[in-house]
């Protein structure tokens, strides 16, 4: 398949954006069909996000500090342990077997101990986002060490190396795609479970934000709570797609 320039591509995002922003206010504002209590005009939800601005701020930066919390304290878990457990074979068998069991099952069951166990909101929901991404991370590191060339490690070894150079010198580069998938996984299931859980027990963040308006159908407010979620974690997305392809430019 041909490649398409990040130009172009960027060009074909906008117009696609633009067509659907058309496509809504003709639905809404000009033909009327679909009903106005339910989909409010454009106009209406960018007038209300404007309106909403600092409320709409310190939601997204509420969330924010939670997800890269979280994010960052259980992938930079994920990776060391990975590292640690995937270089015997012992081990690394052993792990396989006890990282599938617990990444099977959804991290956002844990809220309720999470409540019970730590002082605050917020503890328990960087807790839920930390085991979002530290069992997906620690599947793609275990995997990415056995992906590794043996041939690489037995020239390693036969230059003598230290346990450290081997593990972040040697193993952890060549494992980083697959890391990088356990990450990207880790960080889609972040933002999904801090919005659920946002919305069942929180008093902050764009998830409550949206919730607290549903209750007075605010629908107006909902949608705009709703499209700047997707605008933030699209922004965030790019970022780290960005950092992957910036790590894994030496490939």
């Amino acid at each position: 398949m041909k490649s398409v320039s990040p130009a172009r591509t960027a060009l074909d995002v906008a117009f696609l954006f633009v067509l659907l922003v058309v496509s809504w206010w003709l639905a809404t504002d000009v033909f009327s069909l679909l009903p106005e209590r339910l989909f409010p005009t454009p106009q209406a939800v960018a007038l209300q996000i404007v309106e909403d601005g600092e409320k709409i701020v310190q939601g997204i930066g509420s969330s924010l500090a939670i997800v890269a919390e979280g994010f960052l304290l259980g992938g930079g878990a994920a990776i060391v342990l990975g590292l640690v457990l995937g270089t015997g074979a012992r081990s690394h068998a052993a792990a396989e077997k006890v990282v599938s069991f617990f990444a099977a099952i959804p991290p956002i069951v844990y809220i309720p101990y999470g409540i019970a166990l730590l002082p605050t909101f917020r503890a328990s929901s960087v807790l839920v986002i930390f085991l979002a991404t530290f069992w997906p991370t620690l599947t793609g590191t275990l995997a990415g060490i056995s992906s590794v060339d043996r041939r690489l490690v037995d020239s390693a070894r036969v230059l003598n190396v230290g346990r450290a150079t081997m593990l972040f010198r040697v193993l952890l580069p060549d494992s980083l795609p697959l890391v990088f998938n356990g990450l990207n996984i880790g960080l889609c299931l972040s933002f999904i479970l801090l919005t659920s859980a946002e919305m069942i027990g929180g008093s902050s963040g764009m998830g409550y934000y949206v919730k607290y308006y549903s209750d007075f159908s605010d629908y107006t407010r909902i949608l705009a709570g709703i499209i700047v979620i997707g605008v933030v974690i699209t922004v965030v997305s790019t970022l780290f797609t960005a950092l992957q392809r910036r790590c894994l430019r030496w490939r």
